[in-house]
């Protein structure tokens, strides 16, 4: 049971390097599931050799985001198998993602965003950089891989906007608020006009996602009480101040890079909130 050639197709498809680590994992697990249980032959397969496997996952601990996903993985590979020749039927086509209940996105009040940005040091160099961070996370609604593989040749000062490759290298071109055109001018006082990634470390290489996570983390832990934060608090933040404040949500869409309407419209729980809040205030029969 070789992979190789599966991973192969993904490189063709230009899918992230996180994906394809991603698919790979999910599928040797599953490979390795399948042996274990006396199954050497991809061909051998059958519907309840996958429904074992999920319930393998489950009695183990795994949330069911993660089992959705890795179904989805096998699924991906059982198509490219059967559409190859390699197998004469694809077992997968029957089973249902486990279901998974939405989560509504975590995000910091515009009170919050305030204090956020009036906390943060503007010292020396690194300061700069992590203000220029925030007013791209926040300003402009990147996701975390799409902000640490910016380079200096994305910006476009003229235009006023950054070039990103979202998922799926996917492209899009996203404004860029005053403030954070400000802020990266400040940066590159300090960084430099060089060509290559723009957000360095302290060491001069190419700032991790992790090391974002920890920049991100201390800072808004300082502001807020939520449990979970991340760079993407700042994306849901984004996109529902827009909304709040009466953006459409297809603008809303394309400025995030969803490839779904129905991803976008998690964001409009918080705005139907408000709305009702204001109806109640504002309508005669309101209360």
């Amino acid at each position: 049971m070789d992979i190789r050639d599966f991973l192969e197709y993904l490189i063709s498809k230009n899918v992230s390097d996180y994906t394809l680590k991603s698919y790979e994992n999910d599928i040797s697990q599953f490979i390795n599931f399948l042996k274990e249980n006396g199954i050497k032959d991809i061909e051998e397969v059958k519907v309840k050799d996958i429904r074992n496997f999920l319930s393998y996952l489950i009695d183990n601990g795994y949330t069911t985001t993660s089992c959705s996903r890795k179904l989805s993985s096998i699924k991906s590979y059982m198509k490219f198998l059967k559409r190859t020749g390699r197998i004469r039927t694809n077992p997968t086509i029957s089973i249902k993602s486990p279901r998974k209940k939405r989560k509504t996105p975590s995000f910091l009040t515009e009170r919050e965003i305030e204090e956020l940005f009036a906390l943060l040091p503007r010292n020396n160099l690194l300061d700069i950089r992590n203000l220029a961070i925030f007013e791209l996370l926040y300003g402009s609604g990147l996701r975390a891989s799409e902000l640490v593989n910016l380079k200096l040749s994305d910006i476009n000062f003229y235009n006023e906007t950054v070039s990103v490759f979202g998922k799926r290298k996917k492209y899009r071109i996203i404004p860029l608020t005053k403030k954070s055109i400000e802020s990266l001018k400040d940066y590159l006082k300090y960084r430099g006009n060089e060509e290559g990634y723009l957000f360095l470390s302290k060491s001069g290489k190419r700032l991790t996602q992790r090391d974002l996570q920890r920049i991100v983390n201390r800072f808004i832990s300082q502001v807020t009480t939520l449990t979970r934060m991340s760079p993407h608090t700042l994306r849901h933040t984004f996109a529902t101040h827009l909304l709040t404040r009466g953006a459409d949500l297809r603008a809303v869409q394309e400025l995030l890079g969803h490839s779904s309407l129905s991803t976008t419209q998690i964001y409009t729980h918080y705005t139907i909130e408000k709305l009702k809040e204001i109806y109640k205030k504002a309508h005669p029969r309101g209360e």
